[in-house]
């Protein structure tokens, strides 16, 4: 927020609730019954409900009600403690926050408030909430994080003991919880510290979820880093910015069982313990499940033209809300389904036609395995990709009926948005977002376009196509295996950040299962299939992770992995053999500057032979990719020989090592189903 902010500290509310914090904007006032007056009513109605009834305690939103341009839009964020299971309580702190915001702050555009309780309910979750008409406030790019007014509040007791000692192990605690609350999904964390001062420690981390691991950890590191040497020895503190907050307390302040146990800087030993390492190879205790249990039998869906005539003629958007759908193919079943749908569309196929200009050759942006995809858009401006199957492509009814099932109920910032379908006779159509800057593979694997990728944007794309596994591998509603990811399924919105797409092949994966074997025959795009998953039809979430290591590789080298690598028949073994003669560098593509960089760049050379290893079990999961991806300095394991590790027909053992060159022939090893 521009402007100087007034902050105001410690005014009571009632009930024991507490507004820790508030600030207001100093830009210009809006007027009573004004359309910005409207519109941040509209999101004092909505929020509440929505940061409560959202699986991660958070939301975001912007309203726009009755405004043709951007004056008098209101942007507002809330989120909700994680550790907390009663929506309600979130509920009431969100509108109490919305009420103490606009009783301090009248007829400011811009406003935030830290809302807690005190220490009679500490187990009560605190939230906060923040509104600007700024059209850059719900902006997470990196150098904007954490922007905001900085806020603290300690506890004017100090803990007993030396004070040095005091300080490392605050710092310890702090340091340990915010890396851990980067590492995870929902950016939230707890930790412990006993033996380290006179009393046992109790800290909390978290940022919106929003944020990418990197700019979460940065947000979090700059909170703590702010500590001096007076506060660092207080008995409890919390510090917070818009985007981040941490906190430590000498009494357990949330509900947190899983919370993890950090060693003192006094209690370390010299040689690392095993329990904390085997903790990244087993069960994160800091990592608070997302997933619900679907249902036992998962009712399929898909949409016909007897759902469309009886959603009436014109549907032009769809309709919002608690639906049953019929689908059918030909006349062999029907399947029903009732489910909550929100911002899904069913859309009559004239509407398609008029979209896409009949599908005309302009705006046909590809060809898929499955079908031509097309641009389109909307008479209000809305921008779509549209999706036409080819009734002979391989893909029939239950291909469709899985893609619509799978994306209409999975919401990441790194999958593409379906927002709707359309089912006409012979037709089967997907409407997505419409994302400008095509797929991955459309400028990794081009000699002039490769050079728009820095080394900055293909970072964030590795980050985010992990965060997106990791969400589909444990934290969506439904356990997903994706299993053909690859570059031309890797989608680029407007700041080149990461979608995954292309769930035609997707699989839903018990919880209980540790692997399954399919049934039907292995398809897919060879190359990017595990060996388990290729030889044996055996696929689990390695599978996928084997897939995440091929695209890395790609990411980092601009080479495909299906290209012959010196003497070896594709990308993994030549990568491997550059590593192990700590040569790593002659694989980093020529359109990257490694200098300052060369370290993040050997490590994800690392990770990604890791992940391509042989034996899935010997393969990290996802939530341990993302762990060695945000902390620099976690030590890596060695990686052993990677899968498909043989010489090519034109090499041999004896081959000159110093021969490190890739062919330029651009044909695939094989593709069982065209993608």
């Amino acid at each position: 927020m521009a402007g100087v902010l007034l902050l105001v500290l410690l005014v009571l509310m009632p009930a024991s609730a507490t507004a820790i914090g508030h600030v207001c904007g100093s830009g210009a006032n809006y007027t009573a019954n004004s359309t910005y007056h409207s519109n941040l009513a509209v999101l004092n109605a909505t929020l509440p409900g929505n940061a409560s009834s959202s699986p991660q305690l958070f939301v975001n939103a912007t309203a726009n009600a009755n405004t043709n341009g951007t004056a008098g839009v209101v942007r507002a964020l809330a989120l909700c403690r994680h550790d907390t299971t009663n929506l309600t309580a979130c509920r009431e702190c969100v509108a109490s926050s919305f009420a103490y915001a606009q009783k301090m702050c009248p007829n400011h555009t811009a406003a935030t408030v830290y809302y807690d309780y005190d220490e009679t309910n500490a187990l009560k979750p605190g939230c906060l909430l923040g509104f600007s008409g700024d059209r850059g406030f719900l902006s997470t790019a990196s150098g904007t994080t954490g922007n905001g007014t900085f806020f603290q509040y300690f506890n004017t007791v100090n803990i007993a003991g030396n004070a040095g000692v005091v300080a490392a192990a605050v710092r310890q605690l702090l340091s340990q919880t915010a890396r851990d609350a980067a590492a995870a999904a929902r950016r939230f964390a707890t930790g412990f510290m006993d033996g380290g001062t006179t009393t046992t420690l109790y800290a909390l981390a978290q940022c919106t979820p929003d944020l990418s691991a990197g700019d979460c950890l940065g947000c979090l590191q700059r909170l703590v880093g702010s500590i001096n040497a007076t506060n660092s020895v207080r008995l409890g503190g919390r510090i917070f910015r818009l985007r981040c907050n941490v906190r430590f307390e000498a009494f357990m302040f949330f509900d947190d069982k899983n919370m993890r146990r950090i060693p003192s800087p006094t209690s370390m030993s010299p040689a690392p313990a095993p329990a904390p390492a085997s903790k990244r190879h087993g069960v994160k205790p800091w990592v608070i499940a997302l997933s619900v249990a679907a249902s036992v039998a998962l009712v399929a869906i898909c949409f016909i033209a007897y759902c469309l005539r009886r959603l009436r003629k014109k549907n032009t958007k769809g309709t919002q809300g608690k639906r049953t759908h019929e689908f059918q193919e030909g006349d062999e079943q029907v399947w029903e389904m009732e489910t909550e749908l929100a911002d899904f569309s069913v859309f009559d196929f004239n509407q398609i036609l008029e979209a896409t200009d009949n599908f005309s050759e302009e705006n046909k942006l590809g060809e898929g395995g499955f079908g031509p995809v097309y641009k389109g858009g909307f008479a209000d401006g809305v921008e779509i990709a549209v999706k036409r199957l080819d009734a002979d492509s391989g893909q029939g009814f239950i291909e469709f009926k899985n893609e619509v099932e799978l994306i209409a109920k999975l919401q990441h910032r790194n999958l593409v948005r379906l927002m709707g379908c359309c089912s006409q006779g012979e037709e089967k159509i997907l409407v997505y977002e419409y994302l400008p800057n095509k797929s991955l593979d459309f400028f990794i694997f081009d000699e002039d376009r490769k050079a728009l990728l820095d080394w900055d944007k293909r970072i964030v794309i590795i980050i985010g196509t992990a965060e997106g596994l990791l969400y589909l591998h444990k934290h969506s509603r439904l356990r997903v295996i994706h299993r053909d990811l690859k570059p031309s399924n890797i989608l680029l919105d407007s700041e080149m950040n990461a979608k995954i797409s292309d769930f035609g092949l997707a699989k839903i994966f018990s919880s209980n299962n540790t692997d399954t074997n399919t049934t039907r025959k292995v398809v897919g795009t060879y190359g990017y299939m595990a060996p388990e998953y290729a030889s044996h039809g055996i696929f689990s979430i390695k599978s996928d992770v084997f897939s995440f290591g091929v695209l890395t590789l790609e990411i980092v080298s601009g080479k495909r992995n299906s290209h012959e690598c010196g003497a070896f028949i594709n990308l993994l073994g030549h990568a491997w053999q550059l590593f192990e003669e700590e040569s790593w560098s002659e694989l980093i593509d020529a359109a990257l500057v490694p200098n300052i960089y060369s370290t993040e760049m050997m490590r994800c050379i690392n990770i990604a032979l890791l992940c391509v290893q042989e034996n899935a079990v010997d393969r990290p999961t996802m939530l341990d990719v993302i762990a060695m991806l945000s902390n620099k300095t976690m030590i890596l394991q060695k990686p052993k020989h990677p899968a498909y590790f043989s010489l090519s027909t034109a090499g041999n053992k004896e081959a000159p090592t110093t021969t490190h060159s890739c062919s330029v022939n651009d044909v695939t090893i094989s593709t069982v189903t065209p993608r």
